[in-house]
């Protein structure tokens, strides 16, 4: 296994992704957008969610396809992101055909980032449709992470979150991508350390290249969270998608969702709490032409859950200081 040519979810055939952020707010919103419409499922294993359209993806239900997911800032606000979204969707003539119409579908889901130090005071309406529509208008197959999109304000426990991307090309011939919003409850390294959970399954010295500590520090084994220096600590939430160029089923996408939250437990500590929201979004382009055999699905998703695992670390690793923080950036430590 190697990563791809970007080490971004757009080496998965088939995605763009776009970034809108406003730096005073702190906040923003990322959107996958699909070339042509994709095999999408979700798996929500955090006991604090916010969501738009996610009850569709279960794989009994009808609509098998999505045109574009959104990850965004806000808490409940941001949902209104994926309204701008659908806007310019419908402007490109694209979604689920009824009669007549076409119904763009775009399921998001949001972080909690209102207490992160940017100026929330918007006036009646949020701006989250307007950077939906301006993310979505960013797509591209090359786009920035750290402090930027839905990553913009996001925190960890210890250092500022972001917004993290990568990918891995399996010998199998399969390609998986990871993209998320990195605001987690606890801490992406390890106890007072610099060093990075997900450091096992790091390439290429992605985020630092410094391992896991030696000795293991003994104060590691007890959770670093939010509540321990902020006593609200609820603003959490860890929000990402999977994505792969296999033919997949909608059940085998939902099952590729949940092996993706391996790489939450690898990367964060601790994670899918009441207080987060955590939740994986997949993604099947099929652009391979491929359905993977049962030993190249398990393959499939230990990669999922590896991926997942570096993008995280690359998210809190590639966040960048910005005037009001309330957290060190890892960078600038």
């Amino acid at each position: 296994m190697r990563p791809g040519a970007r080490n971004l979810i757009t080496d998965v055939a088939g995605l763009k992704v776009g970034n809108a952020g406003d730096h005073p707010l702190k906040s923003g919103v990322t959107v996958v957008f699909c070339e042509e419409p994709a095999t999408a499922a979700v798996q929500v294993l955090g006991g604090a969610p916010g969501t738009r359209e996610t009850d569709l993806l279960e794989p009994h239900n009808t609509v098998q396809t999505v045109d574009a997911l959104v990850l965004s800032g806000g808490s409940a606000f941001g949902l209104d992101a994926a309204t701008g979204v659908q806007a310019g969707l419908r402007e490109m003539g694209r979604g689920f055909a009824v009669g007549p119409h076409r119904v763009p579908i775009v399921p998001a889901a949001i972080l909690f980032d209102l207490m992160n130090g940017g100026g929330k005071d918007w006036g009646r309406y949020s701006p989250y449709r307007e950077l939906g529509y301006a993310a979505l208008e960013n797509v591209g197959t090359d786009f920035e992470t750290g402090s930027v999109g839905a990553g913009t304000g996001a925190l960890t426990a210890t250092f500022k979150g972001g917004l993290g991307s990568a990918s891995t090309v399996l010998t199998e011939g399969f390609t998986v991508g990871a993209l998320v919003a990195v605001n987690a409850l606890g801490s992406a390294t390890v106890g007072e350390t610099r060093h990075f959970w997900a450091a096992p399954f790091e390439e290429d010295g992605e985020f630092g290249g410094l391992g896991l500590p030696a000795p293991f520090p003994v104060e590691a084994r007890f959770p670093r969270t939010k509540l321990s220096a902020r006593p609200s600590g609820t603003e959490n939430t860890t929000i990402a998608v999977i994505a792969t160029d296999a033919v997949l089923t909608k059940a085998e996408a939902k099952r590729l969702a949940i092996a993706a939250h391996d790489g939450f437990a690898r990367a964060l500590w601790p994670a899918h709490t009441p207080l987060d929201g955590d939740l994986v979004f997949a993604l099947a382009t099929g652009k391979s032409g491929r359905t993977p055999a049962p030993e190249d699905f398990i393959a499939l998703c230990a990669a999922a859950a590896a991926t997942m695992a570096r993008a995280i670390a690359r998210g809190v690793h590639d966040a960048t200081p910005m005037e009001g923080d309330v957290l060190p950036s890892w960078a600038g430590r």
